[in-house]
């Protein structure tokens, strides 16, 4: 290829990305209705894209179902994802296009993927032929992976954005708070600690530094922005009921 054409290409990727590489697009509607659910609460809220059988990677329809979410985690309903499929099956739909997009919104500024995250993700779809990871943060912030398990397999971060050339449905508010009300169940965000022992002796600093926290929480708090783990910090200090004083305190 001459300088000339190389160049022409390079031009074109530009102007037209969705020639040239793959791109996860959302149809208006979609995006709304996830933008509703991202700011309906204080806590991650997780469903599907649904795409055409003809356009994989352009989101039609954002779906939701039954999760136990935190301000740092979502959980499915194992039962709620059976049902789901068995909805999207009967509704003449294929996997590809209802359980390749895993969605979901992360409550602080940051869309980078979280240790649990990670997890999550290569746990359900790392039999998959491909999958898509996408997170959207409260301000808007983006975050897009796709995952190939075929042949040498790979993946690669893929651009994202609205596309309105095509036809689209109005948003439906009243049906959208319908749906968040039945799927999303908020709970309290608990921080396990098993470990903990009331020394005989010794100091406060020793006291803390004995108390054995699980690696698996650590983690996880330590890739939260630090506006998420402020909140995590307010809402220990807010909530006495969550440190019962008969085994935390010390006898000083």
């Amino acid at each position: 290829m001459n300088q000339k054409n190389k160049s022409n290409k390079t031009n074109k990727l530009l102007e037209d990305p969705r020639s040239e590489q793959p791109l996860l697009r959302f149809s208006p509607t979609a995006w709304a209705k996830l933008l509703f659910f991202r700011d309906k609460g204080e806590t991650e809220i997780a469903g599907f894209g649904i795409s055409a059988l003809d356009d994989l990677l352009y989101v039609e329809e954002f779906a939701t179902i039954r999760q136990e979410v935190t301000i740092a985690s979502f959980a499915f309903e194992d039962s709620a994802v059976a049902d789901f499929f068995d909805q999207q099956v009967d509704a003449g739909r294929k996997p590809e296009q209802f359980a390749r997009i895993l969605i979901h919104t992360h409550p602080g500024d940051s869309a980078t993927p979280s240790a649990t995250d990670e997890e999550n993700f290569q746990r359900v779809f790392s039999r998959c032929d491909w999958a898509i990871m996408f997170i959207l943060g409260r301000t808007g912030k983006t975050y897009a992976r796709l995952r190939f398990n075929v042949g040498p397999g790979g993946e690669a971060g893929i651009p994202v954005y609205v596309d309105y050339s095509k036809p689209f449905s109005s948003s439906d508010h009243q049906a959208w708070d319908a749906e968040y009300q039945a799927n999303i169940k908020a709970v309290t965000w608990q921080m396990s600690l098993p470990n903990l022992q009331k020394p005989t002796v010794g100091s406060p600093e020793q006291a803390i530094r004995d108390i054995s926290i699980p690696n698996e929480w650590l983690e996880e708090f330590e890739a939260m922005e630090p506006a998420e783990r402020q909140y995590v910090l307010d809402e220990l200090v807010c909530r006495p009921d969550l440190w019962d004083e008969s085994e935390v305190g010390y006898g000083y």
